[in-house]
């Protein structure tokens, strides 16, 4: 049985705008995505990473170094093993976020990944098994109550994230407002 902890073991800021292209680029990539994932429930070592991934110990340590240099990762603790020290990473947010569409240069920032996508992907055996739970609505709102609803699901997220670890199975939770082209009725004429 699996021992609850509430994650993660390290101080961490809420929230971080990415506003940069390297940033953008840096979480975009599945396997860094994983990584930053698992270090929602405890800080690790490269090598702890890699055993959790199943990939060897330099591919990890490629794409940690990555998110490190993008200001995602941040070595949160150090310890000595033998005569080598052993770096334990964690995230420096809960939450990132793309901040702005350019990036202080004016170059545009990428968008070559997308949270529904790998969140359709994931939960393609769930649905299979009967084991998904999910809505999908459609409001006309402004894009004010459209902010204002997103900053209550960020709310949610953060709270998802500091749910105790326990049990076997890890869920997904995905959320999120997007502008459609969804039909809407006429206004009435009486």
């Amino acid at each position: 049985m699996t021992q609850e902890t509430s994650p993660p073991d390290y101080e961490l800021a809420d929230r971080i705008a990415l506003t940069t292209p390297s940033q953008v680029k840096a979480i975009s990539h599945p396997l860094r995505t994983t990584i930053l994932h698992l270090l929602h429930e405890r800080a690790a070592t490269v090598t702890e990473l890699a055993v959790a991934l199943e990939r060897p110990k330099s591919t990890i340590a490629h794409h940690v170094k990555v998110l490190t240099e993008a200001g995602l990762l941040q070595v949160v603790r150090t310890r000595r093993v033998r005569a080598i020290e052993e770096r334990f990473y964690g995230r420096t947010a809960r939450l990132f976020y793309v901040g702005v569409e350019r990036g202080p240069e004016g170059e545009e920032l990428p968008r070559d990944f997308n949270d529904f996508e790998v969140a359709a992907g994931e939960s393609a055996a769930a649905f299979r098994d009967g084991k998904l739970w999910g809505f999908l609505r459609h409001a006309r709102i402004s894009e004010a109550q459209a902010s204002e609803f997103w900053e209550r699901m960020a709310e949610l997220v953060t709270e998802f994230d500091e749910l105790p670890r326990s049990g076997e199975t890890v869920y997904g939770f995905a959320v999120g407002v997007y502008p459609t082209e969804h039909p809407t009725l006429p206004e009435r004429g009486d």
